[in-house]
């Protein structure tokens, strides 16, 4: 769409649009194969009954049956944001569903048990929270916004009841939804209370609201949200302002602060907001943001957050890796504002960044098996390590089953169920592929199969299966990582000129047609920038979009002792594409030529006059895919290593 100074309301729609197209979501794009189809399935086949079980035995579903009767037991659990963790595995469900009707009939009858719960749980004037609702709970509805939780429930309801329309035509959520919705609207509506959410994620869910139903209220409610940010109305017991991105107007703020999930779930709210507005500042504000963060205070991997004490963002160039915090939620919460600013821009850069938090940030989150989390997600891990993270002194080694505030798991659900809506944009002329996977994409000019080796190896091949009468662009995205690019048509050699990071193809099309596309993919060695102080003078391994780490398990020295040769990628030895890197890890490992430091007897702190360790060679280790750390056996990880 144009975007314009002034701020106007477009003609509701059901996808959002931007300048290289609408979205394609599923049914019109299916993953058919290849890393992200495994991880799908993973989680139709373990994730998702996995979570289904959690979720009984932890009580979340009784919370909102025993309203209905009156029932006097106790609230289950400790936090009163827990009704989100069955909304998001609904909104999950309700993707496994529609692409698996034949998933489990333990997991359908979760979907019905749990929708029919939420409507009989919902009070008369719309209002659901269970636990505000519960019995021994000594609190009031709408008493404390800052810690409350109840905007962001609403939020995940909405998006859960959406995704049920939208996958299987179920509008049960959805009334649940709207109900709600204008019980906020009527109390926090331009005529209401000037207040909002101590935590962000209603407005993004409010913008899909509208979209869906048309009803403008919801997307002047979702930019009333935006705009009250700043002004200090809700409480800020126990962290200050910034923690609650609440210190300054959005549109003042220069850099990503405070929580770090908070953080993300505004800006991809607010980026929804200025996308169906066309409200320029406001999207050039969340770019501005998007491009600090990128440039001082993201990980390597993605991950977004640098602290455990308050789960917050840092400040720049605070990028420690063994205390990083990078909850799995925030590179979830990253992926959901990336994938907004490049509908909302067009920006191939954008998808670059977002294509290493999927496959990094995001991917580890996920045991191997599918059945076990990571909350926080370290760069580097000791060899003494026994302390999951800071918040919990009796914490398990490596990933485990459940939280006591389990947020991350039921969003991994969901974010694996919905991969096929981030893969494309269309309109009625071109076709674009913003991320590369296996999968058969259905657009207005063109249809096509994508076969790819990707992220392993650079090999694309797209494959026309139906095309329009006319004329059509074909659009691929180039990614930063590759150093050439080889194209070829139909077996032909065609010039490769990638503009912006974008590759067009534009002819009359027939079907048959084949792209063929070869990204370079060389093993590269990053420093990172000298302000970096916790990784000063350490090297790290990348081949195309995958970070590597060195494992304990793999080697037969001291993880503590290695050091690498900034020439070392020259020796590297690249990975085949693995049949199942959820299996076997090291079959995408990495080998590049090491030095051992050997130990001497020089104190913790020794002059500077003392000569440095020894270093000797080592023949090749491996390095295995970041997200793949961790489930083999517990030991100590390292993502960056010395420079020699």
């Amino acid at each position: 769409m144009q975007f314009s100074d002034t701020s106007t309301t477009p003609a509701p729609v059901v996808a959002a649009a931007g300048p290289r197209g609408r979205v394609l979501g599923a049914p019109a794009v299916r993953i058919r194969g290849g890393l992200l189809g495994r991880w799908q399935q993973r989680n139709r086949s373990a994730t998702v009954p996995h979570t289904v079980e959690q979720l009984r035995r932890a009580g979340n579903l009784e919370n909102f049956t025993r309203l209905p009767d009156g029932d006097e037991a106790g609230y289950r659990g400790r936090y009163p944001f827990l009704d989100t963790d069955v909304y998001k595995t609904l909104e999950g469900l309700a993707h496994v569903l529609a692409d698996d009707p034949d998933a489990g009939a333990d997991v359908r009858q979760f979907w019905e048990e749990a929708v029919a719960a939420i409507d009989g749980a919902q009070q008369p004037d719309g209002y659901l929270n269970t636990w505000y609702s519960a019995p021994d709970v000594p609190a009031e509805p709408w008493s404390d916004l800052g810690w409350g939780h109840e905007l962001y429930s609403l939020g995940h309801l909405v998006q859960a009841a959406v995704a049920a329309r939208r996958r299987l035509g179920d509008d049960r959520l959805l009334a649940v939804a709207t109900r709600f919705a204008d019980l906020v609207v009527r109390r926090y509506g331009p005529d209401g209370e000037p207040l909002y959410c101590g935590h962000p994620e209603v407005e993004m869910a409010l913008v899909e609201l509208y979209r869906e139903t048309g009803d403008e209220r919801y997307l002047t409610q979702a930019s009333l949200f935006v705009e009250r940010r700043g002004s200090g109305r809700i409480s800020h017991r126990i962290f200050p302002p910034d923690y609650f991105q609440d210190a300054v107007a959005l549109r003042e703020l220069d850099s990503v602060v405070g929580h770090a999930v908070r953080m993300v779930y505004l800006a991809a709210g607010a980026t929804d907001v200025a996308l169906e507005t066309g409200d320029r500042a406001l999207l050039e504000r969340m770019e501005l943001l998007w491009d600090d963060m990128v440039a001082s205070k993201l990980y390597l991997t993605g991950g977004l957050g640098s602290r455990h004490s308050d789960e917050a963002v840092g400040d720049r160039f605070e990028l420690p890796s063994e205390r990083a915090y990078n909850e799995t939620c925030a590179a979830i919460g990253t992926l959901q504002w990336g994938w907004r600013l490049f509908v909302a821009t067009g920006r191939a850069d954008v998808l670059d960044v977002c294509e290493r938090v999927l496959h990094n940030a995001f991917a580890v989150g996920l045991s191997a098996e599918g059945t076990a989390f990571f909350y926080d997600n370290p760069l580097q891990r000791r060899p003494d390590h026994t302390q999951r993270s800071g918040a919990e002194a009796d914490g398990g080694l490596l990933r485990l089953p459940w939280f006591g505030c389990p947020c991350c798991p039921p969003n991994v659900v969901r974010w694996m169920a919905q991969l096929a809506d981030h893969l494309a944009v269309a309109d009625d002329t071109s076709l674009t592929l913003a991320q590369l996977a296996e999968a058969e994409i259905s657009s207005p000019a063109l249809d096509v199969r994508v076969a790819t080796g990707h992220p392993f190896a650079g090999t694309v091949s797209v494959t026309v299966t139906r095309a329009a009468e006319h004329p059509a662009a074909l659009v691929l995205r180039v990614p930063s990582w590759a150093d050439t690019v080889a194209l070829r048509v139909d077996g032909q050699p065609v010039p490769a000129e990638a503009v912006d990071g974008w590759l067009r193809l534009e002819r009359r099309w027939m079907p048959g047609q084949r792209v063929d596309l070869e990204l370079g993919m060389p093993v590269r060695l990053v420093r990172a920038d000298p302000r970096v102080d916790a990784v000063r003078g350490s090297l790290a391994v990348l081949r195309g979009p995958l970070v590597h780490c060195v494992e304990q398990t793999d080697l037969d020295v001291d993880v503590e002792d290695l050091v690498l040769d900034p020439a070392a990628a020259r020796d590297a030895e690249p990975a085949a594409a693995p049949e199942d890197v959820l299996v076997d890890p090291a079959a995408a490992a990495v080998r590049l030529p090491v030095g051992v430091r050997e130990r001497g007897t020089a104190p913790l702190y020794r002059p500077v006059d003392l000569p440095p360790d020894p270093v000797r060679p080592h023949p090749p280790v491996p390095f295995v895919p970041y997200f793949a750390w961790g489930n083999r056996e517990p030991g100590a990880m390292r993502v960056w290593l010395p420079e020699t």
